[in-house]
């Protein structure tokens, strides 16, 4: 409460008034003149008057004091027993506090964003946000419900915006440990059948190893080694890439009993195989009008290596050309069939019969060839119906169907049976969309009995056309017709024979976009996305596996002939498997080093060094079975010590102004009645 005065004159003014009045009071007493004393009391109310003095009071409310709660909500904190301490340790900490009216908590679940491929845990980043609206002077104190893995931490001796305790209450338990292994090092690309090294590192985090962990390697699904890592020791790595494209690697470290997670156990490295000079083997037999159709398809990719044999002169044949006027070398069969088979990627043999220049036990040694994992292709014209055929040979044992002698010549125009519309070698050719397919026709084929593998192209009459088949670890092709060329001059608009024969060869080397049965899954961004291939009927839905170990069905959808896909945004990050029937695969969304799964154990070394600082409390919150929360103490004033046993939280002094109170002293009645008061006293002491 305040007097204040508003003077009806200025102070100038007031000040000559009252010199003039202080000097007739003083003349009055000089004189002795009766009433002088209430004179001068009379002058001095008039003079108070005119001062107008009022009576000021405010109407101030005091203001709450403002204490962060910041809950930690990322992925380390998914385990069941933090995610349950951190719910119980929040509602206790809510009713603790409810206690004091003059305390208002704000509380801050930070989760992971959803956008950023790095994700990890900013506290202090939210704590910044959550009292930017309040003034320094309210905050009392700041509450942080984490595990410690915390990846904003500030400078230590960095402002933090406020001056009162920083307290820390740790989920988990003392003595957790955690096992996990990462890719410190390895190639981006690598060429096929190369040897490539990487290494790894297993981390045993909260507590000593005990010895080796067992760490189980795989490649595309197929485990290819199993290595004894040293906990903390760099392990090197060799493999050799097994095939052209992504090839997935996975390194999967034995679960230790009782460990935080096992989302950690496993990392992914993904190297893209690299061919080099890829090596084909052209052996074309019986001269035609489209002999030079595949070379010219191998001769225009800069990584074929080919080689290119024409028998145009079998040993039977007699002449009587001189020796040195021939200008034909001799067919190498030795060097090609026997010691040198095993580098092609690929053998074509293109019109070709058995005409003596290879022996039969050669045939033998391509049908091992094929078994143990190479690619065989079979452009076959009117000789392999004959007495001559290949067929015939020790190579039948692998080809997908046999000759019945008979020769189809019939004008047609090729087309993909049900199952080629769905296998990747033969889906989505330019013009197959249409009845009759919008390309040019071909007029023979070669009638085969009942083939292995699947039809994917047909002829005349639904005849098969185009048979792909795997033969042990290899793969086996055979296009019953010679009349492609036709599609390479152009004839009725030529057709997509360039597609057609490039697909036939990557997939008989074993490319893994053309593989009929697959699952592969990427990720773009938070985006996952998986895509079932199949010649089959609806795969049905497909399972995924995400890091915190939960599981979810999920349905795919078809996407076209033979492909359906699923399309998910991923809350959590990190390694998901994606399953469908037999088939499963990995695809790591977001960074794959990232903070949030470096570090799983939770810790009270992060918040400690802040909480010392500012005078604050780094605690468990886990007890027994379950939790213990300190008591609070709240205090005025600066906080200068540290209480181990209680959150100290400081209370503000501010105070917001409501309102202001104001009465005038001398105004209305009140004033008038002492003026006249004054006047009349006057009066009577001089009339006496």
């Amino acid at each position: 409460m305040t007097i204040e005065f508003a003077p009806f004159f200025s102070w100038p003014i007031l000040a000559g008034l009252g010199l003039l009045a202080v000097v007739l009071a003083a003349l009055a007493f000089r004189r002795s003149v009766r009433g002088a004393a209430l004179r001068a009391l009379a002058l001095a109310a008039l003079l108070l008057a005119l001062a107008n003095p009022t009576l000021t009071q405010e109407d101030r409310e005091q203001l709450s004091t403002v204490v962060p709660i910041i809950v930690d909500r990322s992925q380390s904190q998914e385990t069941a027993q933090r995610k349950e301490q951190t719910d119980e340790a929040l509602a206790s900490l809510q009713d603790r506090f409810s206690r004091y009216p003059r305390i208002e908590t704000r509380i801050v679940e930070v989760a992971d964003d959803g956008e950023s491929d790095t994700p990890s845990t900013k506290l202090f980043t939210a704590l910044q946000s959550a009292i930017s609206d309040v003034p320094p002077a309210r905050i009392g104190g700041a509450v942080f419900l984490t595990d410690g893995q915390i990846h904003d931490l500030p400078g230590i001796n960095q402002d933090l915006g406020f001056n009162a305790p920083l307290h820390g209450l740790i989920t988990g338990r003392p003595d957790e440990f955690d096992r996990r292994v990462e890719v410190v090092r390895a190639p981006r690309f690598g060429i096929v059948g190369e040897e490539q090294e990487l290494t790894l590192r297993v981390f045993d985090d909260g507590r000593q190893s005990g010895g080796n962990a067992q760490v189980t390697v795989r490649m595309n699904g197929q485990q290819i080694a199993t290595l004894q890592a040293r906990p903390g020791v760099e392990t090197p790595f060799s493999f050799n890439v097994q095939r052209g494209g992504n090839n997935v690697m996975e390194f999967s470290v034995a679960e230790l009993p009782g460990e935080v997670t096992t989302a950690n156990n496993r990392a992914v490295h993904v190297i893209d195989g690299i061919r080099q000079n890829l090596r084909v083997l052209l052996v074309s037999g019986e001269p035609h009008a489209g002999e030079r159709a595949w070379r010219n398809l191998l001769k225009s990719d800069a990584s074929v290596d080919l080689v290119h044999f024409t028998i145009l002169r079998p040993p039977e044949k007699q002449d009587g050309t001189p020796i040195n006027e021939l200008s034909l070398i001799a067919f190498p069969t030795r060097e090609l069939f026997v010691e040198k088979i095993k580098d092609f990627d690929l053998i074509i043999f293109d019109r070709y019969k058995h005409r003596g220049v290879l022996p039969i036990l050669y045939y033998d040694y391509i049908a091992q060839y094929v078994n143990n994992g190479g690619a065989l292709l079979i452009a076959a014209g009117p000789e392999h119906a004959g007495e001559d055929s290949i067929a015939s040979t020790p190579l039948e044992q692998v080809l997908p169907a046999a000759p019945t002698g008979e020769v189809h010549n019939a004008a047609f125009y090729p087309h993909l049976s049900e199952a080629g519309q769905k296998h990747p070698v033969t889906r989505g050719l330019d013009g197959s969309n249409q009845n009759p397919p919008a390309w040019g026709r071909w007029f023979r084929t070669i009638d085969v009995d009942r083939p292995q593998g699947q039809t994917v192209m047909e002829g005349d009459g639904n005849r098969p056309l185009l048979v792909l088949n795997r033969q042990g670890q290899g793969r086996v092709a055979m296009l019953l017709s010679d009349q492609g060329w036709l599609w390479a001059r152009g004839f009725e608009g030529g057709g997509p024979h360039v597609s057609l024969y490039r697909r036939i060869a990557h997939w008989l080397m074993k490319e893994p976009e053309l593989e009929e049965e697959a699952l592969t899954a990427r990720a773009v961004g938070r985006t996952l996305e998986a895509t079932r291939q199949t010649i089959g009927n609806d795969p049905g839905p497909a399972t995924i596996r995400y890091p915190s170990g939960r599981t979810e069905t999920v349905p795919m959808t078809a996407a076209g002939p033979g492909q359906y896909r699923l399309e998910r945004r991923m809350e959590e990050t990190g390694l998901f498997e994606v399953s469908n029937g037999q088939f499963s695969t990995l695809v790591h969304v977001g960074t794959v080093d990232a903070p949030e799964f470096k570090a799983m154990i939770s810790t009270e070394n992060t918040l400690k060094p802040y909480a010392d600082k500012t005078h604050g409390l780094v605690t468990r919150v886990a007890s027994g079975d379950g939790i213990s929360l300190p008591d609070i103490l709240p205090v005025r004033g600066e906080v200068r010590v540290n209480d181990p046993d209680r959150l100290v939280i400081r209370l503000t002094d501010e105070t917001v102004l409501r309102g202001i109170n104001t009465l005038p002293l001398f105004a209305g009645f009140a004033g008038l009645s002492a003026l006249l008061f004054a006047v009349a006293a006057m009066w009577w002491r001089e009339g006496r």
